[in-house]
């Protein structure tokens, strides 16, 4: 077999490896991130403010049914980042054929759930009628095409976990290209509008999952098996659901929060639903470096975790927090004075209301990037360890947070409530991972029992 790209994290410089590792994932996320953004570029640029509305309507809706699903693929992803560390293969092996089943499970039972019930959620979050049949159309499409996108992130994440971050990007980039040549394609020249972004990101995504699983099981040789122990473990399942469910919990708190907050702000009118998609796009490009170094401190946490190295694993954390501080602290001047400028690109020259209101979004929160980069590291750190209630603890405090804050402020700031219960929501959500880090409780909680030598 050809020479593959798996890196044993558990030695060599923790910063060094974080950002070797995290910048193929932060090109590839922001790849990903293509999808939506040219989604909304296309439809906000060449069929009206309301089709964005409609598009953007239906994010948080999406993100529950499908974060569930993600989830399950996380605990996956932390089972095999331990046993590769304690450099257990035959574990690895069972645990990627039990990946497989899990993935395509969930992404059946979510995606079915998704397209019967996404009508009467948007009608629960008093989404406007002048958008919600837009809306349930995009959703349909999205859900009908689910197995794509959640087989491409299970693979991935289990390449991931081996310390392989640039394989899965090569053909989510590739599959982006594709994308935006379907989305101009289907809306500008077959006038499809909305349903035309839903096919092309559902086409460029199922390419990406067929390639990602045809190098897995081609050329990663430490996944080959035959094909009769190509089967799910009971007790390694056991373990993917005790660390999956939690993340798919946390994922679905996220949701929930992200749901109420929409709810309000559909309680408005289509400007301020236009402005907060634009808002979201663009805050989806900036959160995209500290998903990108908490993913990798995950890998990294993970294998020195099952290794044996708590110590290094702790170092981990300190050298991607330092990372954070930096990008941070470069992103809010650019965000607050650049934002009129990035805002553009999603709204018409025209529309001189929905502009205003998301480039004063955008100046709230960009003074709150480092809070929301600290929730990614520390969440990831825990997650890596296998100290995974305290994440779901976390996610559940930004329901509490977000909603209480998503429905009082407005009623004394107005709409720009909504921005400002984000920010206050990213503080003491950080504050409580952070705290947890300190109190290293973490240390026992690994799912691989070895020795510790720990220094």
């Amino acid at each position: 077999m050809g020479r593959t790209m798996d890196k044993d994290m558990t030695s060599g410089s923790p910063a060094r490896l974080l950002l070797k590792f995290s910048i193929p994932m932060l090109i590839g996320n922001l790849f990903q991130q293509m999808y939506i953004i040219v989604d909304s570029i296309v439809v906000g640029k060449f069929v009206s403010s309301d089709a964005l509305a409609a598009v953007g309507a239906t994010g948080s809706l999406m993100f529950l049914i499908i974060g569930l699903a993600f989830g399950l693929s996380a605990g996956i992803s932390i089972v095999i980042s331990q046993y590769y560390g304690a450099k257990d293969y035959d574990n690895v092996r069972k645990t990627f054929a039990t990946a497989t089943y899990t993935v395509i499970g969930a992404a059946i039972i979510m995606g079915t759930l998704g397209f019967f019930l996404c009508h009467a959620l948007l009608k629960l979050m008093n989404t406007p009628e002048s958008i919600i049949d837009q809306s349930t159309i995009f959703m349909k499409i999205t859900f009908a095409g689910i197995l794509g996108v959640t087989c491409y992130n299970g693979i991935a994440a289990v390449l991931r976990a081996l310390g392989d971050s640039i394989t899965p990007l090569i053909f989510l980039a590739l599959a982006s290209l594709l994308n935006i040549s379907l989305d101009l394609l289907f809306v500008t020249v077959f006038h499809w509008n909305v349903p035309g972004v839903a096919c092309a990101t559902v086409t460029a995504q199922l390419v990406s999952a067929i390639c990602c699983i045809i190098y897995a099981l081609k050329r990663v040789k430490i996944l080959q098996m035959p094909l009769k122990d190509f089967r799910p473990d009971k007790e390694i399942f056991k373990k993917c659901l005790k660390l999956g469910i939690p993340v798919a919990v946390q994922n679905a708190l996220i949701s929930i929060s992200m749901i109420a907050m929409q709810s309000v702000l559909n309680g408005y009118d289509n400007v301020a639903i236009a402005a907060n998609t634009a808002y979201q796009r663009i805050e989806q490009l900036v959160l995209q470096p500290g998903m990108s170094i908490g993913a990798a401190l995950t890998a990294f946490t993970g294998q020195n975790i099952g290794a044996g190295r708590l110590d290094r694993a702790k170092k981990g954390f300190y050298s991607a927090s330092c990372i954070i501080t930096v990008f941070s602290l470069i992103m809010l001047p650019t965000i607050y004075f650049g934002g009129e400028a990035i805002m553009k690109m999603f709204i018409k020259s025209s529309d001189f209301e929905v502009m205003r209101m998301g480039v004063r979004a955008l100046r709230i929160t960009c003074f709150f990037y480092l809070p929301v980069g600290m929730i990614f590291t520390a969440r990831n750190f825990l997650s890596g360890t296998g100290d995974i209630n305290v994440p779901m603890i976390m996610s559940f405090n930004e329901v509490l947070c977000r909603v209480a804050f998503a429905l009082t402020l407005p009623l004394f700031i107005g709409v720009y409530g909504i921005w400002w219960a984000t920010s206050l929501n990213w503080t003491i959500t950080a504050i409580i991972g952070i705290l947890r880090v300190a109190s290293g409780k973490w240390k026992t909680k690994s799912v691989v029992r070895i020795n510790s030598v720990e220094a």
